[in-house]
């Protein structure tokens, strides 16, 4: 596969590698990680060309053995104000994308979802404060979805959702043609622990022909969520899980949520019918669902499901309806603490800023230090073994695990 030469005085310029054809080149590029790929841009014109290239991406499609990266994108904060990064865990790289595009109206984005499909990063949603409202203090929810495409660099807007809204379930559909389903949410923002809407609508995203589709709606208003995709071809189903839907006042001012304690689980063929779920614990074993993360099956199995409650993690048993406690941390965070969690290559990723972690010596390194040092704790299910690794983030501010958002990528 070859980058054509336009006229033999090009020639020097657009070839890739010196006395070597340009199909052997581009063979040997490829091989480079992708997170390294946006500073080799810089080398000269026939790189920045090729990285940028539909070559590249059909190279990497036809050895995804060989070829695949993993890696994580993650938004510290509202990602058109500060930039998201992709990190390499093989690596230790870090890779800086440009900032989303600036609605100058809009700011403080939160509770957006942010899911890979194919070689495109999608940002769905989201709260956010708007100047043009009233009150200004108050939360509204966003419809917009923005697509960045990770060969060209560079964001596109498109059609935003029929229902605006935050804190939802989302799942990619990769098999059919690129298509991206979202459930529930409501407005509420990640500078405020309660109040705010709840919805039950659903909606569906074509990705080639980039419109939405309503589908039908949730048993009940739910909001925080998590949704994933079970099975494949016409069995496939979409779950949504746990969430908020009624809420309660303390003393008569103070609002409280109601948590579920139960899922609900659409059937895609046909149009799509709702049925629920019993519910996944009993009363007082826990107050609501962690973090929730899926790993997608081998040869036709059903995907792993995963939930980080505190320290400890807990696998989903979908015969059963019940939680198993899998693992736990081994270098637990102090009580106010708070850890990221993503799956990613058949491992679980537990991300958390050093300086949160307890440690068992007496003597206590730098907080500057400590502060900025990410600590990322692996989990390999397979193997039921840990290993750690720490890694420098390019920005000058600890992550908040409370508001930053992570999104696994494969490509």
């Amino acid at each position: 596969m070859m980058i054509s030469n336009s006229s033999s005085s090009n020639l020097e310029t657009l070839t890739l590698i010196p006395n070597l054809p340009n199909d052997l080149s581009s063979l040997i590029l490829s091989f480079i990680p992708f997170s390294h790929h946006n500073r080799l841009k810089l080398i000269s014109k026939s790189w920045k060309t090729f990285f940028s290239s539909k070559t590249l991406i059909s190279l990497r499609q036809q050895n995804k053995l060989k070829f695949k990266s993993y890696l994580l994108c993650i938004f510290p904060q509202d990602p058109s104000l500060s930039p998201p990064y992709l990190f390499d865990p093989r690596n230790l790289a870090w890779c800086p994308l440009p900032p989303m595009p600036l609605n100058f109206h809009a700011y403080g984005l939160s509770n957006f979802v942010s899911i890979a499909l194919n070689h495109h990063i999608y940002v769905i949603g989201g709260s956010l404060f708007d100047t043009r409202s009233f009150p200004m203090d108050r939360p509204s929810p966003s419809s917009s979805i923005y697509r960045f495409d990770l060969f060209s660099f560079s964001w596109d807007r498109l059609s935003p959702m029929i229902s605006a809204r935050g804190s939802f379930a989302c799942a990619a559909m990769p098999d059919s043609g690129g298509k991206i389903i979202v459930a529930g949410g409501g407005s509420r923002h990640a500078m405020f622990a309660a109040a705010g809407s709840r919805m039950s609508s659903v909606e569906r995203y074509d990705v080639e022909k980039d419109e939405w589709v309503s589908l039908d709606g949730l048993p009940r208003f739910r909001a925080g969520c998590v949704g994933f995709l079970v099975g494949n071809g016409e069995e496939m189903e979409f779950w949504v899980m746990g969430g908020y839907g009624e809420s309660r006042t303390v003393s008569g001012v103070f609002p409280v949520d109601e948590y579920y304690r139960d899922g609900v689980v659409l059937e895609l063929k046909n149009g799509g019918r709702w049925r629920e779920i019993e519910n996944m614990w009993e009363e007082g074993e826990r107050r609501r669902l962690g973090n929730v993360v899926v790993l997608d099956g081998e040869k036709g199995e059903l995907p792993g499901i995963f939930m980080l409650d505190g320290v400890d993690i807990f696998r989903y048993n979908i015969s059963t309806n019940r939680w198993q406690e899998e693992s736990s941390v081994p270098r637990k965070g102090s009580m106010d603490s708070t850890f990221g969690f993503a799956a990613l290559d058949g491992e679980l990723y537990v991300l958390s800023p050093l300086s949160s972690i307890v440690s068992s010596e007496n003597r206590k390194p730098r907080a500057d230090k400590r502060g900025r040092t990410l600590l990322i704790q692996i989990y390999h299910l397979k193997k039921r073994v840990w290993r750690s690794l720490t890694t420098r983030p390019p920005f000058h501010y600890s992550l908040d695990f409370k508001t930053a958002v992570i999104c696994p990528i494969q490509i």
